[in-house]
């Protein structure tokens, strides 16, 4: 097993706070399915703020940020049914993580964590 990259990143949560009132945003940033989940929580800000560093962390762990047709919508965060986040591996992103690694096979590993002002997200890229 070898690890392809890491990302991390931490985020500020009234800067979500202030963003979330733009329903654009939120519409642009987030997919159906993590919509829907916010509302089972009563703190969205959070709840949105972790996804948002979790879709950056990812990102960086492939070493290439938002950019050759990669969006925050691309990457989508999930519960397991005992509440662990993972990323959702979709064809989009499976599509650019192997053809950037020249890889088959690989595994994603995400940690979320937020206090009252902060969020943070640790992706780990790994063959």
């Amino acid at each position: 097993m070898k690890i392809l990259g890491i990302g991390v990143d931490i985020i500020e949560n009234k800067r979500i706070k202030l963003l979330s009132k733009n329903k654009q945003f939120i519409k642009r940033t987030f997919s159906k399915k993590e919509i829907i989940t916010s509302q089972k929580f009563l703190d969205k800000k959070n709840f949105f703020a972790k996804r948002f560093a979790a879709k950056e962390a990812l990102s960086k762990s492939i070493g290439i940020g938002f950019r050759n047709n990669l969006n925050f919508k691309d990457i989508e965060i999930l519960n397991d049914k005992f509440g662990k986040p993972y990323y959702y591996k979709s064809k989009k992103i499976d599509k650019i993580i192997k053809n950037r690694f020249k890889i088959k096979k690989y595994n994603l590993f995400l940690s979320i964590s937020d206090e009252k002002d902060y969020s943070i997200a640790f992706a780990i890229l790994q063959t």
